[in-house]
């Protein structure tokens, strides 16, 4: 029986949240902060290890990380746009890494039962790219294979690793998984008041 290819997860988390106001990677969500939901989501499913780039208020979101059992990068050029957040993380890993899945700082509603789908999809499959989908549109946690890192690594400014969707498209694996989790990140306030009624019980009557 063949080994499964190890895939490591890394999470950005480098931004300054501009259109936001503030560094929503620190907001609170569950009795934790943001990131940290993602961080912990992260840890919780099957990816060999975990990588956090961070760049905006490093200072601040490191010391959170302590005891994670994660591997932290600061990006000096975080920016310059998203592009360089990923080529961080990609510099980190070591040979047994034979994908990469990106993860978004802003997204904590992301669970670890997604992120083992598209692990598990790319494992049987051995696609090049793996994104999940929700009603008719791609999301995040998107995984690349090894294959692809040097088209990642040309990459610049804020696009992040869309451009290899066209360049993979008739290999690219896209994966239909439930509910809408995938879509949401937190770009905006409205978006975060939203994400906090996420938080409240059924029966919340606030």
């Amino acid at each position: 029986m063949s080994r499964l290819p190890k895939v490591a997860g890394i999470v950005l988390a480098a931004g300054k949240g501009t259109r936001m106001g503030q560094t929503k990677q620190l907001l609170p969500f569950q009795g934790r902060t943001i990131l940290e939901c993602v961080v912990d989501s992260a840890l919780a499913s099957s990816l060999h290890r975990v990588i956090v780039v961070i760049g905006h208020q490093s200072d601040l979101i490191e010391p959170l990380l302590q005891g994670r059992g994660v591997t932290v990068i600061v990006n000096p050029l975080f920016s310059t746009g998203q592009s360089s957040s990923l080529q961080a993380g990609l510099r980190e890993l070591t040979d047994e890494s034979e994908a990469a899945l990106f993860l978004l700082g802003d997204q904590p509603l992301v669970t670890p039962q997604t992120i083992d789908r598209v692990i598990a999809a790319y494992q049987a499959s051995r696609s090049p790219i793996v994104v999940p989908v929700s009603a008719g549109r791609r999301g995040n946690p998107a995984l690349f294979s090894r294959e692809t890192f040097p088209s990642i690594q040309r990459l610049s400014g804020d696009c992040g690793a869309r451009p290899l969707f066209d360049e993979y498209a008739e290999r690219l694996l896209a994966l239909p998984v439930p509910g809408p989790d995938i879509l949401f990140d937190v770009d905006t306030e409205e978006d975060y008041r939203l994400l906090l009624r996420q938080e409240r019980l059924p029966d919340d009557p606030s």
